[in-house]
């Protein structure tokens, strides 16, 4: 994503940032980040900053200094709070107003040195006796928890001043918040489950409490009480939400996280810094010279150019852990040097589990995503399309090309895609999909033909612009399609190209015909002009692929849930009672979805891909 330092395309980044959770960082023309910022949606709130009326004067000064913004994708927003916060601690931006150091970050507190222990918030150091669980994001999530806990496991959360002068029963005990040990209406064992049950619900061992909502939630539906299900419902969706997990600070220790993404003739890697256990964010690199290069052989010379040599002199220490995307050859013997050069033992895991397992599938869709963006970035888009035009042989560059494919299931639920590519990049304003009624199911050339002519049709007539060249997903059978179209709506002035798939699916051996002279092409594998027709026709399968869903779904009215493969009945009824409703299901994360009895942690990203695998267009 480069700009010059007197320009700052904010359109064409604009149109390639995901709609998701994250951080963002602004850059000045010196590479300095200048202000760090969370968001729910990523596209929308740095979309916000260029708008044409922003009334604050600040924001305006900021804006018109910026000349690059760097994202980082989180998996949910509170992963964005706190990696916001530990980036603007360790950057200290010049726009940010400086949070607090870490002592502002709330816990909850239970006390061990009473005979009925007491549940508060805590802010500072861990001095008192007890055990301390979080850090909690904000205070509001800190009183939410408590007040939860006092609405199942009734545990005292007053101050000892107050519970020590108690002579009867406080309104805490009348509205069934508390046992009132302080009266002696309740056991000191029984006060004992209280706790131990408070104690594995802070742990996130809370399946047994949702259990038995969901339990009482059923019951009082096969009684009518709609009111009080729909409260246990509520209280269901509360639960999950205060029990995700706070994967950005979850990792003791210090260790980078580094993954590589190559694709289209481009490569990418991104490092993550783990200090003490927080995320101190990430930065990114494109290597040159990369085309035809493994990810783990790139890895693999990334880590010795970027830790070995002078890497001490620019600060860059070297954890005793590093976790990689892929593996890498030669594994011992950069773990002999790095060791000898930081005089600690350091490991090189490729393939960790449990919380490191989340850092590297954070690492991983950051370094697609980077790459992505790079992909659509103005400057490599116009150096594909130059190198097209060379391949092609064309008097001028093309400044608009149009791509269209086929998707169905068993000639179930057939839509056409349509995405088009100007000289910016992908122009998804113009992006159509077609359904395809009155055909043969699975007949792939009439369903190509009918899209065909009903696109060219209104650009005929003039709704919009014709493409310079016209790109189809298939070989001689759809362009003959595509001819017949053209020549009855007599278009004459486009080229048409068909694009297939190389021998074993290999993309190096794609081959490009060309309708105009009968002609087959292979590019060179290192080609950009090749990149570029793989870039539009794989974006093509994706937009037919999501819409041919999205159509099966409705056509058979059932949930999209029905749609997962593995999810039965059973499973989607549990999932759908454990979050009280799809909408809390739509926005659980991964590990979230997977405490859900029966559903691993496979199924569980199966279930988070669905719902957020549309969010870019």
């Amino acid at each position: 994503m480069n700009t010059s330092a007197t320009e700052f395309d904010a359109k064409a980044l604009l149109r390639n940032i995901p709609g998701k959770p994250g951080v963002y960082r602004m850059l000045d023309e010196k590479s300095c980040v200048i202000y760090v910022g969370k968001a729910k949606n990523l596209k929308k709130r740095v979309s916000s900053y260029f708008l044409k009326n922003i009334s604050s004067p600040k924001t305006r000064v900021m804006v018109s200094y910026i000349r690059d913004i760097e994202i980082t994708v989180t998996h949910t927003e509170n992963e964005a709070l706190i990696l916001e916060n530990n980036l603007i601690k360790s950057l200290k931006p010049r726009y940010n107003v400086l949070f607090r150091d870490d002592k502002s970050y709330p816990f909850i507190y239970l006390s061990s040195e009473h005979q009925f222990p007491r549940l508060g918030v805590h802010r500072g150091a861990k001095k008192k006796k007890g055990r301390y669980f979080g850090p909690y994001p904000s205070a509001g999530a800190v009183r939410e928890t408590l007040h939860l806990l006092q609405k199942i496991f009734p545990v005292r959360q007053c101050e000892d001043s107050f519970y020590n002068n108690r002579s009867r029963a406080c309104l805490q005990h009348q509205i069934k918040r508390c046992t009132a040990p302080c009266v002696g209406l309740i056991s000191e064992k029984d006060y004992a489950d209280d706790v131990n049950h408070a104690i594995m619900f802070l742990e996130g061992k809370s399946n047994v409490v949702i259990e038995q909502l969901i339990k009482r939630m059923e019951q009082a539906s096969a009684e009518l009480e709609f009111e009080k299900a729909a409260h246990f419902r509520d209280q269901i969706s509360s639960l999950q939400r205060v029990q995700e997990k706070q994967y950005i600070d979850s990792e003791e220790g210090n260790l980078d996280v580094i993954a590589a993404a190559l694709s289209n003739g481009l490569a990418c890697v991104q490092i993550f810094s783990i200090r003490g256990g927080r995320n101190l964010g990430n930065k990114t690199f494109y290597p040159q010279n990369a085309k035809n290069t493994e990810p783990g052989e790139l890895l693999g010379t990334f880590i010795a150019q970027y830790y070995l040599g002078d890497a001490q002199t620019q600060g860059r220490e070297i954890p005793p852990d590093i976790i990689l995307s892929h593996e890498v050859e030669n594994q011992a013997l950069i773990e002999q040097v790095l060791k000898e050069q930081s005089q600690h033992n350091v490991k090189l895991q490729a393939n960790p589990r449990g919380r490191r397992a989340r850092w590297s599938e954070m690492a991983i869709q950051n370094v697609n995503q980077a790459l992505q963006i790079r992909l659509n970035s103005h400057a490599t888009v116009l150096q594909r399309y130059e190198a097209l035009q060379n391949a092609l042989e064309l008097e001028e560059i093309p400044t608009r090309l149009e791509c269209f494919d086929i998707s169905h299931t068993m000639g179930e639920a057939t839509v056409a895609s349509c995405v088009v590519f100007d000289e910016k990049g992908p122009l998804k304003a113009d992006y159509r999909r077609f359904n395809i009624e009155d055909i043969t199911p699975g007949d792939d050339y009439a369903a190509m033909k009918q899209a065909l002519f009903r696109r060219y049709k209104r650009l005929k007539e003039g709704e919009a612009t014709l493409p310079d060249i016209l790109f189809i997903d298939g070989g001689k059978g759809q362009v003959s399609q595509a001819e017949d179209v053209l020549e009855e709506l007599q278009i004459n002035d486009v080229l048409l190209i068909g694009i297939t798939k190389g021998e074993g699916r290999n993309p190096d051996l794609d081959t490009l015909y060309l309708s105009a002279s009968k002609r087959k092409i292979i590019l060179p594998a290192d080609s950009p002009a090749l990149h570029l027709t793989q870039q539009i026709r794989d974006e093509a399968h994706r937009f037919a692929i999501s819409g041919h869903r999205n159509r099966r779904a409705r056509k058979r009215k059932t949930s999209v849930l029905e749609e997962i493969d593995g999810l039965g009945p059973k499973r989607r009824q549990q999932l759908l009672k454990q979050f009280g409703g799809l909408q809390e299901v739509t926005r659980a994360g991964i590990d979230d979805i997977a405490r859900v009895p029966g559903i691993s942690k496979q199924l569980a990203k199966k279930i988070y891909d669905t719902f957020h695998m549309n969010n870019e267009k």
